[in-house]
């Protein structure tokens, strides 16, 4: 080829239409009033904080930082989980009219209400869990320490407050990549948090949904993780259709049926994925399993139909999604051969689902944009 002379622009499946398209359905940095509303829930939580860690104080005087039983750490990640709530649905509620989030108000009332509810249980669960854990923590390294009324207080109003600081930010500027970040948050935290508080320290040894067997707080965690997580993944679906039919009017996606077909399959999968939890294998081995199966079914299918689909994604996109099905189809070979034990199929297989969808989100979040 002559130098100085271009290249053939690649027309197939994977063409790129380089085209700046606009920031619709992109919620912007946060607001001043995002922020002040923010500082303000912070303010109010805090003072219900110092009243919540003054009552458990008077209560329970020099009750332990953390043992066993949870102690202050697990009082501490109840009001932070009720104040997530009420955050997290007054936020998410208010920023309907923020710039960038107006095209929510046109949703089915009952479409906002799951999404309002998914949203709210993620951020609940998060918060309950990462004050949990940040207590044990700390109780690990202040062994025997007892919480005075004056920590009590301090700590719990901080606690309260930080929270719903953080997630009201978190609901206010909610975006479909933050959605993606959120949803491996989740699943990663809520899923370690099972295997971290499991009776069974050999649960390994069987599979991975043994786990959500115990009739005890890990399996409680383990299958609400996955309840949660399939709810919000239909959420996630909202959002991607409407970043979909924003790149199908500029022109870049060029299948007109895609932003439908691509959240429907998304919409399946979250429910399959609420399915393996809501049927654990002790309750019913063949619909979790159909469960289960139903999920990876609709993965191959994105990632098999994507070339048509999505034509019109970048063209590193569909190298990666190919790279994905090659390692889902290698998983499976070496799992039949007895490579892989079931356990290590299971999480590969699920790691390398939700790692697609991150891939996924961060290339239809820049698909458009000038190079």
């Amino acid at each position: 080829m002559p130098v100085g002379s271009a290249s053939r622009p690649y027309t197939g499946a994977m063409a790129t239409n380089t085209r700046a398209v606009p920031a619709e359905g992109v919620a912007p940095a946060p607001t001043l009033r995002a922020e002040s509303e923010a500082i303000y829930a912070a303010a109010g939580a805090g003072v219900l904080g110092a009243i919540y860690g003054l009552v458990v104080a008077l209560i329970a005087p020099d009750m332990p930082l953390a043992d066993n039983e949870g102690a202050f750490g697990l009082l501490a990640a109840i009001g932070a989980g009720v104040v997530a709530a009420a955050a997290s649905a007054t936020g998410y509620w208010r920023s309907r009219n923020h710039p960038g989030q107006e095209w929510r108000r046109s949703l089915p009332s009952w479409k906002f209400t799951v999404n309002t509810i998914s949203v709210v249980v993620v951020h609940t669960a998060l918060a309950f869990l990462a004050t949990y854990a940040g207590f044990r923590l700390l109780g690990m390294g202040f062994i025997g320490l007892p919480v005075i009324t004056f920590w009590a207080i301090v700590l719990m109003t901080v606690t309260l407050g930080l929270t719903a600081y953080i997630v009201y930010l978190s609901v206010s500027k909610m975006t479909t990549q933050r959605m993606s970040s959120l949803l491996m948050s989740f699943i990663v935290i809520g899923t370690l948090t099972a295997m971290l508080t499991t009776p069974d320290p050999e649960w390994w040894k069987v599979h991975f949904s043994h786990l959500g067997t115990f009739d005890d707080l890990s399996s409680w965690v383990f299958n609400g993780t996955l309840i949660a997580g399939g709810l919000l993944v239909t959420t996630f679906a909202v959002y991607i259709a409407n970043d979909m039919e924003a790149l199908v009017r500029a022109g870049v996606l060029q299948n007109q049926r895609s932003p439908r077909t691509v959240s429907t399959l998304f919409v399946v999968m979250g429910i399959m994925l609420a399915c393996v939890g809501i049927f654990p294998v002790d309750f019913s081995l063949l619909l979790h399993n159909l469960s289960a199966t139903g999920m990876a079914v609709m993965f191959l299918v994105l990632l098999i139909a994507g070339p048509k689909l999505l034509r019109g994604m970048p063209r590193t996109y569909f190298l990666s999604a190919w790279a994905f099905l090659a390692a889902t189809v290698a998983s499976v070979i070496l799992f039949i051969v007895t490579y892989f034990s079931l356990t290590a199929f299971e999480i590969i297989v699920f790691a390398l689902i939700f790692g697609w969808i991150a891939v996924f989100i961060r290339f239809l979040g820049v698909t458009g944009q000038h190079e």
